[in-house]
């Protein structure tokens, strides 16, 4: 599996009421609650990303309370994957829940810039910096994870084919 695009970056400490901010939550549909995706902090995103764009970020990335919309609505708005320095731990958990692929690489968050165009291949590990020409790795998800991000997320990796 493998995605490619435009990179949005981000600090660290992104937390949920930030990804989706609480007002919202008045809905549990997915499409409308994509459109307050990152507003709190970049007010533009939502109107810019494209499928298969990076989002880029620092340490904890995710932080704050445990609510599995918060990737849910960076899946929904077409992000291809997450990359981070690190990924609070219940944000990681339900990233792989929902199907949202992410990945752990302090270098690549760190040297990729907003605007870079980026492949990932999720097999491997390998995150292209295709502006730069840069390449990074990454520890790929075993093989029963990457089998539940493909499929959608949890649920639907349970159901029977």
């Amino acid at each position: 599996m493998k995605t490619q695009g435009y990179v949005f970056k981000y600090p660290d400490n992104v937390d949920t009421d930030v990804i989706i901010p609480a007002r919202y939550l008045n809905t549990s549909n997915a499409a409308e609650l994509a459109k307050h995706c990152m507003e709190d902090i970049d007010a533009s995103f939502v109107s810019k990303v494209h499928a298969g764009d990076v989002m880029v970020a620092g340490w904890n990335f995710g932080c704050g309370s445990s609510r599995e919309h918060a990737p849910l609505v960076i899946k929904t708005c077409g992000t291809g994957c997450v990359i981070a320095k690190s990924f609070a731990r219940i944000f990681y958990r339900n990233a792989i829940n929902i199907g949202l692929p992410i990945l752990e690489c302090e270098a690549a968050a760190e040297e990729i810039g907003a605007g870079d165009q980026v492949a990932v291949d999720f097999d491997t590990g390998i995150i292209s910096n295709l502006t730069t020409g840069k390449t990074y790795q990454a520890e790929p998800f075993p093989e029963f994870i990457q089998n539940i991000i493909q499929k959608g997320g949890l649920l639907a990796s349970l159901k029977e084919d």
